[in-house]
Order: structure tokens, then sequence, then C-alpha cells
């Protein structure tokens, strides 16, 4: 029997004809997911997995929620589109359910299909509220694969895409076990990263500088929770310079951080929050940018330039009133809080006191990050910085272990995040945290310190 007669037709309709993104095509031998419930997939041989990726950390309700179902069914057989210009119940509650949660003045919404678009719009809308051209974004960071946002992104996608003319600038933002500012504690990486902000802006000159934007939590490139005092700092430094202050919450928000929004753990107020994802879980694409009042009123009497076909589709707006709705009904923003707070941290530190190779563990709410090191002394990375081929080959020994033993991981780089859905139960959150305590025997072989 060939190879090819043990494939289902779908997966062999998909290697002929869909072309996968971030991936050399003919290299590709990918997982064909048949079914879904909870914190749970299943794949078409049968083998159920626990998703400790919530698919890319959007799935935060799991995979089929009866009632956000129901409601997308529901909408569905009342009216399937509708153009922007009209006005649509499910749109307008959205809209309002989102801003009522958003702080401060964040009174306005514009919909996108996902999270790159949100910040492609903010940054026009950030350009054209100041009349100045630049950005400054942090190297550690992801903001999408747009053309525009991909020149935010500062991971090592970013290279292969750049034009030079996004009138773009990087800078490093806090990391304290990998510090760029030699800072020994928290405090002091905060206040350095902060003077080195200012910094960049005296060399770009802050009268250029039309928004710095950020992701609250940076989400793929590390789970980085900013010590405290530093959102603080950058919205001083935009208040101070004429800056609109822009949170991308697309991974971190809608309960990631145990908070409606990530922003409200250091209470501050952005001008602008990027969301996607969480809003409703991908059940159908839809993003958006949260626009404070002061920036509204600029596009009052002044046409704003932009738009969508599916800008607030009223199925995906109608799936996201429901979550939100599901969410306060059953208090998944509280269990979030507990989980980070009474399961996963625990169970993270005693798995970083177990295993040498674990360098460090760091998160919040249901968002967190184990790095994985060859020796905790030099903190030398188990694999290089944007490893591949054999260089990766300890995190795919890593990934490979978890999935033989019944769970999907999220690695990137030399660190694997913790990311299941908010719904997870206690139980099954330790079942995963036990999985990994057993794949890290993988990455502790690798360990070459004392």
């Amino acid at each position: 029997m060939t190879i090819e007669a043990t494939k289902t037709q779908a997966f062999l309709d998909d290697r002929a004809h869909v072309f996968h993104s971030w991936s050399a095509q003919g290299t590709l031998n990918p997982t064909e997911i048949a079914g879904g419930e909870g914190s749970y997939f299943w794949d078409s041989s049968g083998k159920k997995y626990l998703d400790f990726t919530s698919q890319l950390v959007n799935l935060n309700i799991g995979h089929q929620h009866p009632k956000l179902v129901a409601a997308i069914q529901e909408s569905a057989g009342k009216l399937c589109t509708v153009a922007p210009p009209f006005v649509n119940a499910s749109r307008s509650e959205a809209a309002r359910l989102i801003t009522e949660l958003a702080p401060g003045d964040l009174n306005m919404v514009f919909f996108t299909n996902g999270g790159a678009e949100a910040a492609e719009y903010a940054t026009r809308m950030a350009k054209l509220h100041t009349g100045r051209h630049k950005i400054l974004t942090a190297y550690r960071s992801y903001h999408g694969s747009t053309a525009g946002a991909i020149a935010l992104t500062g991971d090592p996608r970013r290279w292969p895409n750049e034009t030079g003319a996004s009138g773009a600038v990087k800078f490093w933002g806090p990391y304290p076990y990998r510090s760029a500012f030699h800072a020994t504690s928290d405090a002091q990486e905060c206040q350095r990263a902060l003077e080195h902000l200012e910094s960049v802006l005296m060399v770009e000159g802050p009268h250029t500088v039309a928004m710095i934007a950020l992701e609250t939590v940076v989400g793929t490139n590390g789970i980085l929770v900013p010590p405290d005092g530093y959102l603080q700092g950058v919205r001083e430094i935009c208040n101070k310079h004429g800056i609109v202050m822009m949170c991308d919450e697309v991974m971190a928000g809608f309960g990631r951080c145990g908070e409606w929004f990530a922003v409200n753990k250091w209470n501050i107020t952005p001008d602008l929050i990027c969301f996607a994802k969480g809003v409703n879980s991908g059940y159908i694409p839809l993003g958006g940018v949260i626009i404070s009042q002061r920036i509204a009123d600029t596009f009052r009497e002044r046409q704003y330039p932009g738009g969508l076909t599916y800008s607030g589709h009223p199925l995906a707006c109608a799936s996201a009133v429901a979550s939100i709705n599901i969410f306060k009904e059953e208090k998944i923003i509280e269990h979030a809080r507990h989980l980070g707070r009474d399961v996963i941290g625990p169970g993270l530190e005693v798995l970083k006191a177990k295993h040498p190779s674990v360098g460090d563990v760091r998160g919040v709410g249901v968002f967190w990050a184990i790095e994985l090191v060859r020796d905790r002394d030099t903190r030398e990375p188990l694999v290089p910085f944007n490893a591949s081929g054999a260089e990766a080959k300890p995190m795919v020994e890593l990934a490979g272990a978890c999935k033989a033993n019944g769970l999907w991981p999220f690695t990137h780089f030399n660190r694997l995040h913790v990311v299941p859905p908010l719904i997870i139960s206690d139980e099954d959150m330790r079942q995963g945290l036990a999985i990994i305590d057993e794949a890290l025997t993988v990455a502790d072989n690798y360990y070459a310190g004392k």
C-alpha cells in the first residue's frame, strides 16, 4: 500500500492545492483535524490532543462552544451579510459591548477582518491624526504579515518582507531575563528601557513620530510581561511629545491575561487598542481598532480614507456579542485569573526547580512561557535565535514528545508557550503540565551546564 493510499482525500487535496503560510510547501506533512470540543481536538485517525496552543492563541472560549455555535446559526438565519455603510444590530451591539469593556474614552470601533488589518488601520489613523510619518515598535514583536503590519513587526519574519520605506523604527522593550540594558532587577529594567525609548525618540525627532506601538504583553516573541511602571512610563512619554500610544492586544486581550484587556492590569488608557483573536475565538474572522474619542473626532468632519468590504460582518459581530456574554455568564475572566495564579504559575515553578534546562518561566493569566537553556549560568538558549534545520532539533524533539503523549504544544525559538483555552479545567491543566514535565527530559538531555 502506498503512503498516498493511507491518506484521506482531504489531505491529498490539501497537498495538491492549498498553499500554506510561513512554509516551504514541499516539506509539509500537516495533521488533519477532524473535530474538537472544549480544550481538546482530534485528528483524522482519532488521536486526541489537549490543545495547548489554542490553535493560534485565539481559541479562548475553546472548540465548539454550543452557545457560540448556536448564535452564529441564528444570525445566519436572519441575515448573512450586509455592507458596512448600513446599520446592523449585531455590529452596533458588538461595538457597544467592546467599548464598554475598554478603558477611558475608547468609545468607537473600526472593525476589520483580523489583527494585521487592525494594525494597518491604527497606523493610518495615527499618521493622519498627528500629521507625522514615523512609527516606533519593539524588536521583539509581531503585528501581522500584511505590508504595513509586517513593517511594524520586529521578529525575523519581517526580514524577507521589508521595503525600507515604511517609516517604522525599532527599539528594545523590557525583557528582564535577557536584558538589553544589563539590568539586575525589574525596577532597573523598567527605568533603563524607558530611558532607551527616550533616547531613540531624541535621535529620531519626537516631532516626526506619529505612534508608539507595542504589544501590551509580548506574545509570540516571548510572552514578556512588562515590569510595573513601564506602560505608565510609555504613556507619559507619548503625552509629553503628542504621540499616539497603540496597544496591540490581538493575543493579550479578551481574557488571555486574566483581564478583558491587558492594559487594565496596569490601569493605563492608550489612544488605540488593536484586537482580534479572542474577541470571538476565531469562530469567524474578526478584528478591529478601538479608538479614543480624541482621535475619532479628527475624522468627524474630515473623511477617513479607508474601508473594507467585510468590515463589521454581521455573522462575525454576532459571534463577538455571544462570546462576550458567555464570558460574563460563565465567569471566564475570573477562571483565567485563577488558572494563572493557582495552577499554571505554581506548576511552572515546580518544573523550573526540577528541570535544569528550564531557565525562566513567566506569564500572567493563561499566557505563559517556559524558556529553555543549555546552561543556566550563561543562559545560552537551547537552540539559537531563529533556528532552523538541524539547529532546531532539540525543540522539534520536545514538541514530538508532547504530541506523542497527547498534548499539542506551541513552540517558538527556544520557548514552549503554555496557552490553552481559557475554559480549560484545573484537572486538564494539571494533566497538560504533567505531559510537559515528562517531555522536558528531552531538553534536559541537551543541558551542558553544571
